[in-house]
Formats: structure tokens, sequence, C-alpha cells
């Protein structure tokens, strides 16, 4: 059940019957002259297919159910409502509302999606059918690159196909952008929101206020034989964030756990992305086909974040009052903590993301039977980050004493001192960190081309419709460097120059008044100078893989009947070679200095077997069977050549050697898959019902492993007094496994309810549900079963929707439960954490003019985040909250018009 904050709630749902109030009467008023002009445009229709009678809501319902529908694999579809109008302000917000598929939020924004319970890494993205590459550290693509305005439809592949190309193991998205000849004249879109975050503005020189613009031109010439389509879309949406972290919770002689040490932060960014789509079709005849498609995004990020970091149990000489402790549940919920010395975070983070791709596919029809295909296609992702961190602080010597009271998901404080006064801070290092501030400057450059040929043979009669075979040859070269320095003042305890100082950083979320702000710019060019860090981890984060991959397919298609049961599919088999190298560095107790370049590679081949069949029975009923064996790639990080050895010095392995690093001859994850899927439609094609199971067999999997490794030849280090070490130490490193399995069940539903109550025509309900659940011994063979990162056992998506005489309104939520998630970590690396499910609810109401000199034109109110839902971390140990988040309440107000 979902459980929703009442008041906004209710106001949306109240939206949604209001409209429909308004529509009623304006429909039965004019309900004489509407019907004589629908039968004349029914007309209309028998001699124009490309005429659109439906637009909207229900246009990009039926258009994905069709697709769905059409299918010879199990596929789930969104299709935009009209040019340029996905029905969310993402990609990612509308493909999590999917049967099966949900959304992990970053800084407040859906960005990464989960197929049937695992995460991106298993899954890939295609952009009209071609893979893409990515602007992160691996395969997964961040669906925030590419705006909803300028992406057509996506489909979602959840069985294999022999003839798709890039395939994943949890399925495969694709995403489509417009084919200018299947539009029957010429179209102009324009689309413009202005939007507002009811956080406000938590740093001094932030916004809470953004715009988003798009427009797309569509035409054809020369007799409808050359098309021509291009999209812009520009966004300028502020982000605002409250945080709180805590670094741990020890616990003290009895048992009871207290907090080691907090964060309370206040985030500001400013997300800048520009989008270019440009598409030349070619069709002269019926013989031959050509498109050229390209795509373009850069997207810009400056993030501030402002923030008080305070050691408790942790903390270097602090101490806890006993007299004023408070226990519940086995948890120190209050008390007063002595000789504390925050530290003043000013923080920076700033990105560059550019994205690039491009595709020529051309098809020729030779006589009657023969369909020869051939498509080159290139793509390049750019990625340039900065994080830069500086610290102040109370003067050497003074301390602090803080109180603090422990809420059920975060606490707030109160100090003594006055952290705002700019008389009392001055810039240092006041807990001894040995620097006074870092800097990471994280690289990715992802570059892929490939080509692909194919043909097709088509049969008049017999079971099999036609046979396809083809070759795909691709190239992949992703490179990743973390250049690291520490961030040193020229003279300690620096008084920061009035003229640089800014109002004070709002954290009254926590109970803090607020904490010290500055420009940062200014203050690091003034104040600071750099000291390169030449630890072997910056190195060992620095890696180049290749991958060469040779894709075979031969495909049969199926096109049949059988006893009065119509029967489609396909049965196939691709022969995948893939051929890989790594080149990275090989470090010695930390020696970057003596760093040995080292690479290392594989060659292997993978079959990979599929079969689906639709089989459709009367009443519009059809049963799907999909078979297959899948594959996903290793993590891109994991494949790396880098390694790095040391004398353990600590733990169960002191006196050792030890050795850590990448595996450049990894081998994918592989699956045999079972899928099946009731389908029934009904309302004329604007509804269905449909339930699906599916199984998957884990044949390989990645975990990381202990081996014995010889170190004959290495030396300890100076200093070293112990033992001498023995030859044979220990080697960790990513491995495939063997075992464990994925399984879970499917519900959806797409309801026009004028189906079964003509009343109340244009009201419709989507839901969907899935429940998931794997056996794997992520930790190795002999561990426990552990969760797989992006699943959530239950997942719930529900959207209310009301479209009629112009008026439209919808709401939805979408829930999924706790999951282990992966977000950036300390240095620059990903992390994996436990997540707290979460229940996010949208609102959208509209008007659009259907006739006269306002035709085409259109206003929209969203409400994004409508009950401004938190964003939770939590520790598997113990429960208790690990970082939480607040984004605010986002609220859009658009006008769109098509001419």
């Amino acid at each position: 059940m979902l459980h929703l904050k009442r008041n906004l709630l209710c106001v949306a749902l109240a939206s949604v019957m209001t409209l429909s109030a308004h529509a009623q009467a304006q429909t039965t008023a004019s309900e004489a002259t509407s019907s004589n002009d629908a039968t004349a445009g029914n007309a209309n229709q028998a001699t124009n297919l490309d005429t659109v009678t439906v637009t909207g809501i229900r246009r990009g319902i039926e258009n994905a159910i069709e697709t769905k529908r059409e299918s010879t694999s199990i596929v789930e579809s969104i299709s935009a409502e009209d040019i340029g109008k996905l029905p969310d302000v993402s990609i990612a917000e509308s493909i999590s509302r999917l049967p099966g598929l949900t959304a992990q939020r970053v800084a407040g924004r859906s960005s990464t999606i989960s197929i049937r319970g695992l995460s991106g890494d298993y899954g890939t993205t295609l952009l009209n059918g071609r893979e893409q590459v990515s602007v992160g550290d691996n395969r997964t693509v961040e669906f925030d690159q590419y705006p909803a305005e300028l992406i057509n439809a996506v489909t979602v592949y959840k069985t294999p196909d022999a003839s798709l190309i890039g395939q994943g193991l949890s399925g495969t998205v694709n995403l489509q952008t417009v084919r200018p000849l299947q539009f029957a004249e010429r179209t102009f879109s324009v689309n413009g929101r202005l939007e507002d975050n009811s956080l406000g503005k938590l740093n001094s020189g932030s916004d809470d206020r953004g715009s988003r613009v798009s427009g797309a031109y569509i035409d054809q010439f020369a007799d409808r034989t050359v098309g021509l389509a291009v999209g812009y879309a520009r966004l300028d949406s502020p982000g605002q964030a409250n945080r709180w972290e805590a670094w741990g919770y020890p616990t003290d002689a009895a048992g009871t756990y207290v907090l080691g040490g907090t964060k309370s932060m206040a985030s500001s960014t400013s997300n800048v992305r520009q989008g270019l789509m440009g598409v030349l079709e070619f069709q002269p005849n019926d013989s031959f086909h050509s498109v050229l498609d390209a795509y373009y995004s850069k997207f810009e990020k400056d993030e501030t974040t402002r923030f008080m970091e305070t050691g408790l149990a942790w903390g270097a000489g602090t101490s806890l009052d006993p007299t004023s402790v408070v226990v519940q549940d086995g948890v120190v919920t209050a008390g007063t903590f002595n000789g504390v010395r925050p530290v003043l975070r000013n923080d920076r983070n700033t990105g560059d993301d550019k994205l690039f791709a491009i595709g020529w596919n051309n098809e020729f029809k030779a006589g009657d039977y023969w369909t020869l295909v051939g498509d080159v296609s290139y793509s390049r992702a750019d990625r340039q980050e900065s994080i830069l961190e500086t610290y102040s602080g109370m003067r050497a010597g003074v301390t602090d004493s803080v109180d603090f009271l422990l809420g059920r998901h975060k606490p707030t404080f109160s100090y003594g001192m006055d952290y705002t006064d700019p008389s009392q801070i001055v810039l240092t290092d006041p807990n001894n960190y040995g620097q006074d501030g870092y800097i990471k400057l994280p690289e990715v450059e992802d570059t892929l081309k490939s080509f692909r040929a194919s043909a097709e043979r088509s049969f008049e009669s017999g079971i099999f419709s036609s046979l396809e075979f083809g070759a795909n040859f691709s190239d992949r070269e992703k490179r990743r460097s973390v250049p690291e320095s520490f961030v040193d003042l020229i003279q300690d305890e620096t008084v920061v120059d009035p003229s640089y100082i800014l109002s004070p950083v709002k954290l009254g979320f926590t109970g803090i008044p607020g904490s010290f702000a500055y420009d940062i710019d200014r203050v690091f060019n003034q104040y600071y100078v750099l000291r390169e860090n030449v630890n072997a981890d910056i190195l060992n984060k620095q890696w180049t893989i290749n991958e060469k991959v040779d894709t075979y397919y031969t495909q049969l298609n199926i096109n049949t009947d059988m006893g009065g049961v119509s029967v489609k599919g396909n049965v196939g088999v691709q022969v995948v070679r893939t051929d890989q190298d790594s080149s990275g560095f090989s470090l010695t107790q930390g020696d970057a200095a003596n760093a040995t370049p080292i690479t290392g590679g594989a060659r292997y081949t993978d079959v990979l077997p599929s079969l689906n069949l639709a089989f459709g029975f009367v009443a519009d009923q059809t049963l799907r069977l999909g078979l297959g064996r899948q594959m996903a790639r290793p993590r891109i990080d994991q494949m790396r050549a880098s390694a790095n050895s040391s004398l353990c010095t600590a733990g169960d392995c002191i006196g050792e050697w030890t050795r850590t690093g990448g595996n450049p001859a990894l081998k994918p994850w592989t699956a045999n898959a079972a899928d099946v899927s009731y389908e029934k439609y009904f309302g004329n094609g604007g509804g269905y019902v449909s339930a699906a199971y599916f199984y998957k067999d884990l044949r390989t999997y990645i975990y990381d492993q202990t081996t014995e490794y010889d170190f004959t030849g290495f030396v300890p280090p100076e200093g070293y007094a112990g033992p001498t070490p023995p030859n044979i130490g220990r080697y960790t490193r990513p491995a495939n496994g063997e075992g464990g399995s994925l399984e879970g069940y499917e519900l959806a539903a797409s309801v026009p309810f004028d189906t079964f109550l003509p009343a109340l025509e244009g009201f419709g309900l989507q839901a969907n549900y899935s429940d998931t659940k794997s056996s794997i011994k992520r930790l190795g063979p002999d561990g426990p079963d552990e969760p797989i990162a992006g699943l959530s056992r239950r997942v719930t998506n529900v959207t209310l929707y009301f479209e009629k005489a112009g008026f439209s309104a919808r709401v939805g939520a979408r829930k999924r439960s706790d999951f282990l998630g992966e977000i950036q970590g300390f240095g620059a690396d990903r992390a994996q954490v436990y997540i707290k499910g979460e229940t996010v609810v949208d609102f959208q109401t509209g008007y659009a003019f259907q006739e006269g000199s306002l035709q085409g034109l259109s206003f929209l109110l969203q409400i994004n985040n409508l009950t401004n839902e938190p964003y939770e971390q939590y520790f598997r140990d113990s429960g208790l909250t690990q970082r939480y988040e607040e984004y605010g309440r986002q609220v859009l107000l658009g006008v769109n018009y098509k001419f």
C-alpha cells in the first residue's frame, strides 16, 4: 500500500476531479456539432493514415500499448504524447514507471535505472538501436544526458533477441528519436517551462528558480523523399538539498551505539544541459531507405556545499558528559559532547560532461525477397570534474561543547559558540588532518566505433516468415584518471578578507543557525597552494580499457497459425567474440615514483541462443514465452590491469605480502533465462492487463576473490623490523564465480475507465507491481547470500489520469523497497550503500486549445516530488541512519505550442 502525505496528495486528486467536471460541461455543450466533426474526421482517416486523431496522455498510452502488443519479444514501452512531450520531465522518470523497472535518485534526480532488480551495470542502453558510451566510470548510462524533449519513444527489451546487438543481462533500453517521413506534414513545436524549488536559496549566490526551453522542426521535401528533423533542448535547473550524514555509530563498553561524528550540510547546484538532435532521412523509392541521425549533449554542473563537520565519539580529545546521556533501545539519543572542534567546510564540485553520437543506416531491397542493411556509427563521451574541499574553524586550542538530540531520521544540534561570526573563524586545519583542503580532478574519455551488416530473406509461405543473418563489429576504448592534490595554506590560521565573506549558509535543517561562508574561488586562488598527492591509490585509479567485440547472428522469424492460434516470434543465436585488454600500473608499497606499466587481457567466445514465441488467442489474449542466454560485460573499472602490492602491518594478514587490483581477463556475467507473460487487451487498444514471471539461472557472476600469490623478490620497506615475510602472500581481485539465481513476477494494468463505465470517459489508471528476489553469494562461493546492487524486493507504480475536452491531469506515485545502491564515494570511486525505500509522487495538470486561432497552444503545471520525499542511507548492521537528504518540491509552469 502506498503511504502518502495526505494534504498535497488530496489537492492533486481533487484537481483531477475538478477538471473532469469542467470537461464534462464543455463536452455536453458541444456534443451535437462535435459528433458531426468526428464523422468527417473518420472519413478523412480512410484516405490519410498519417492523420493523428488521438493526442496527449491517451495517445502516448495507446502508442506504447500497441508497441507492446505487436512485439515478438517481451517488452515495455513509452511513447511521447506529442512532439517533444514525454510524460515526465526526464527520461529516467518515465522509464522508472514501467513494470519491473525503477530508478535511483542522485542529488534528487532520477539518473540510473534498474531492470528487474539489477542495476545499470547489468543492462545496456541503445540510441536508435546502437550501443552508447557513458560519461560515468563504467558502462551505466546516466539518463540525465538525454533530454526527454528530444526522445520520441523508449522500448525496453526484457527477453533476448538474436538480431538485437548490445543486449544486457537484465534487459536492453532502446531510446528512439523521430523519423521525419513518418509525419504527414511540416511540424513546428516549441516548449517552455519556468521552475521553482521549495527549499529556497540555501547558499549565498545560488538560485532556486530555473527554466527549460525546447523546440523541434520536422519537414519533408522533394515529393516526400527527403525528411529533416532538428530538435534543441536547454535545461537550466537549480538544485537545493539539505543533507545530514553520520560518520558511524561505535559502541561503548555496554554495547550501546553512540554517534561517532556528524556532517550538517546544505548544497546548491546549478545544472545546465544543452541537447541537439538532427535526423536526415532519404527514401527515393520503395527499394532504398537511408537515415543519418546525430545527437549532442553538454551538461554543466556547479555544486556548492557548505557544512559543519564535527567529530563526536570518534573525535580527537572529545568526551561525552555522562550526566547528559539518554539511552533508548540501545542507542544514545541525547547528550552533550565536550572538547569538540568543528570543521567548517566550503566545498565546490564542478563537472563538464559531453556526449556525441552519430549513425548512418542504409536499407536496400533487392528484388521481392531480399533486404540488405548497412549501419555505421560513432559515439564519444568526455567528463572533466573538479572536487574541491577547503577547511576553516576556530583558532588552535579553542574547543566547544555541543548538545545533540537524535531523532527518528536525523539529529538536531546546539553548539555553544557562534560559527557565523567571521571574527572567530580562520582558514586552518582544525582537526590536524595534515592538509588544509583537498582537490580531485576526475577525467573520463569513452569512445565506441561500430559497423553492422545484415541481410534478410523473406518467405511467402511456411512457418517462418523470414531468415535474418548479419554481423556487428565494435571497438571501444575507455580511459580514466583522477589527479589529486593536497590543498595547503600559504600561512596557517589565515583571516579571510571581509570582501570575500558571504552570508552564512542555512543549516536550520539540523537546528544549527548557520555556518561561516566565503567565495570559494577567490579564497582558493588567494590563500592556497597545491601539493601533489603521489599515493599509490592515485595511479591505481588510472587505467585504459579496450574492447573489440565481433557479434555474428542468425535468426528465423516466425509468423504462422496453429489450430486457430496465431504464433509469432523468432529463434536465433548470437556468437560473440571478445578481445579485451587493459593497461595500468603495478606499484609496490605505495611507491608511485617507481610504478611499472602493466598490461593484460583475454580473448573468449560466448554463444547466446534465444527463442521468443507469442501465441494469440481469442478475445485479444496473448501468451508469450522467452528462453535464452543473456550476458552482461564486467564493470569496466573491474577490468583494469592496475595493481598495488604492500606488506600488511595490521589485522589478520600482519607480516604477509598482499596485493589488490583489477582483472583484465575478467569474463562477463551470464545467465540462462526463462520468461512467461500473459496479456489481455481491451478498450479498442487503450487498455490491457498482464502477468509475467521470469527466472535467471546465473552461470557466472563476479566477486572479489583472494588467492595465493608468489611475492619472491619483493623487498620489505625501510624500517620494517618484523620477521622475514613468507614468499607466498594474498592477492585480492575480481573473479568469475558460478551459481546463483534471480526470479520474480510482475503484474501490470492500463485501464481507461470508460471501457467499463461510459460516464467516466477521460479517466484512466496505470498500475504495476513487481516482486523480485535473488540468491547469490556476492562475497564469494563460501560467503552468505547477499543482495545484488539495485535490487528492491518490491516495486509499485500507480498513475491516475484524466484527459477530456482539452483538460488533463495526472498524479503518479512510484514506490520501491530498501535496496543496495551505488554512489560516488571517497576518492571519486564508487561505493555501495544501503538505501531506504521511498515513495515519490508527481502531479501534472494542463489545458490544450483544440480549435480556433489558439489551436496547438497548451499550458501546463507540474509538481515533482510533491511530498518532498527524503533520500536515506542506513548502516546495515545497526539499521541507524547514515545519510538523510531532502531536495524540496519542484514546481514547473509551462507553455507548449505546435503548428
